[in-house]
């Protein structure tokens, strides 16, 4: 399956035919349509640079940015992009350390295993945190390299260890947007003020047992380098909430106006979903209220099945200011999954032979999450049962309560045995995928021959508008342009030969 880093800076492999002219956005105002965060490098630094430059917001996924960076310079960094991006890190010392630690001149491509990435616990190493911070600092300075509109970085409330370097590096690299669902980020508001402020940063990360209930991680990045920093900006905050109860909450429990939005995701929005609020499946109890929504005086953008022209005039009719799109993003020609499982699943979904479910038991975070079933993917049993249980990412590992009163760390898609001596339930393991090298495989950074695993939204009906035939493909100029409602017709046709795609 694999295809080599897929690291296209913006420009490189656009399709030929239309661009989209750029309309112009106010500084007080953010784009009608969200380009969401998705999974693991799906939403890369180039993909959301294109998204910005075409007048949309690109959002770059953060999560493991960390082993991300780390992948890449062991196996060459293949045009510079990262290098250049560490090259305007404001602590040039630290920057020289990351790269004297993992970046291999010659590359690796053949054993993408950095050097000595420790999985993330309370107490992590410098090198760590320093890799950390210049991680998430080189996704956001190449995503908005070039031009001067507005870039979002999406977090997972869940992978809560490394919040507080994940967003220093962030801001130090200028961010606008904090995009965070997975959970609910009622921290987030506090973390951002203390250190565009320059103070140190807490974080409560909660700890499964009976005696302790949380542990506070504590950061001040002067401390850390060693210097003042340069002025940070506050990026505006905008969590990602499935009903009308939580905006509610964020809006009482957070200081004034450090909450600048909301995206509210449907059940049928890709990733993890919020759970329903009553029995297994979804119903009138999960619906939001848009009208009460639009009365709480913040700009709103919903997600799940959204994407078409017809969809985002209903969104604004009923208050948002526009919609988040994730799927028509994640199966264009400049996002970072990779290409052979991209055309696969735009055949299928052209043909309308692609099933996308709810899988309440799929991602460790307990969270019910959105899969494609692919052949030779983590979504088929008979792979799933093959595979040998491995938790070498960690990074949706918890924290719970040792006997002697420490902290340990576990996940539900370890290996079963390994699960339970950490008195986790056995339950808790049944049909855990470990979504860390699933979602890894996705985009060729996975260790070894891990299977992939695919995350989309229910609705792919906008690929009959954007491709010609089943074996076409789509750019992002192609997918603005229609959901603007300024599509005149399909991008160009394909072959039958690439229609066939790969059973990965």
């Amino acid at each position: 399956m694999r295809c080599g880093i897929p690291i296209r800076p913006p420009g490189e492999g656009k399709l030929p035919g239309k661009q989209t002219t750029m309309t112009q956005e106010t500084k007080a105002e953010l784009p009608e349509i969200i380009q969401g965060g998705m999974g693991v490098y799906v939403s890369s630094p180039f993909l959301a640079n294109a998204v910005s430059r075409q007048g949309a917001l690109g959002t770059v996924s953060g999560v493991a940015p960390e082993r991300i960076l780390a992948r890449i310079l062991a196996s060459g960094d293949v045009g510079g992009h990262y290098r250049r991006a560490l090259r305007h890190f404001p602590f040039p010392r630290v920057a020289k350390q990351v790269l004297d630690a993992y970046y291999i001149e010659e590359g690796n491509p053949q054993q993408l295993t950095p050097r000595g990435v420790p999985l993330l616990t309370i107490d992590p190493p410098e090198m760590l945190i320093a890799l950390s911070i210049c991680a998430n600092f080189a996704f956001v300075h190449l995503a908005k390299e070039g031009h001067d509109r507005p870039v979002s970085i999406n977090y997972l409330e869940k992978i809560a260890l490394p919040h507080l370097y994940s967003i220093t590096g962030a801001m130090l690299a200028g961010v606008d947007v904090i995009t965070m669902g997975a959970g609910i980020p009622l921290q987030i508001p506090e973390v951002i003020k203390e250190l565009a402020e320059g103070r140190t940063a807490s974080y409560r990360i909660p700890v499964a047992g009976s005696g302790i209930t949380h542990h506070t991680l504590n950061f001040n990045p002067g401390e850390f380098f060693g210097a003042k920093l340069p002025a940070l900006k506050k990026p505006r905050f905008i969590p990602i909430i499935a009903s009308n109860l939580l905006a509610a909450l964020f809006l009482k429990k957070s200081p004034k106006d450090s909450v600048y939005g909301f995206v509210v995701e449907e059940p049928t929005a890709g990733g993890h979903n919020a759970p329903p609020r009553k029995g297994t499946a979804y119903g009138p109890k999960d619906e939001v209220n848009y009208a009460e929504m639009a009365k709480l005086g913040r700009p709103f953008w919903i997600g799940g099945s959204k994407a078409s022209p017809e969809k985002l005039r209903w969104a604004k009719s009923v208050g948002a200011a526009g919609i988040q799109a994730g799927t028509i993003f994640a199966l264009c020609e400049e996002s970072g999954m990779n290409p052979n499982i991209r055309r696969m699943i735009r055949a299928r979904g052209y043909m309308g032979d692609l099933t996308v479910r709810s899988d309440l038991n799929a991602s460790p975070t307990g969270f019910p999450f959105k899969v494609a079933d692919l052949p030779g993917s983590l979504s088929d049993d008979r792979v799933y049962l093959a595979r040998s249980r491995v938790c070498n990412q960690g990074v949706l590992r918890t924290l719970f309560e040792k006997p002697d009163g420490t902290i340990g760390y576990r996940c539900p898609g370890e290996p079963v045995d390994a699960h339970v001596k950490k008195l986790g339930k056995i339950e808790e393991t049944n049909g855990v995928r470990c979504i860390c090298n699933g979602l890894m495989a996705t985009v060729d950074l996975e260790d070894g021959d891990e299977p992939p695993i695919v995350t989309l939204g229910d609705d792919v009906g906008f690929l009959r508008s954007v491709m010609a035939d089943a074996g076409a493909s789509y750019g992002i100029a192609d997918a603005l342009e229609y959901l603007r409602g300024e599509l005149m017709e399909p991008a160009f046709a394909g072959t039958a030969e690439s229609a066939q795609g790969s059973d990965s």
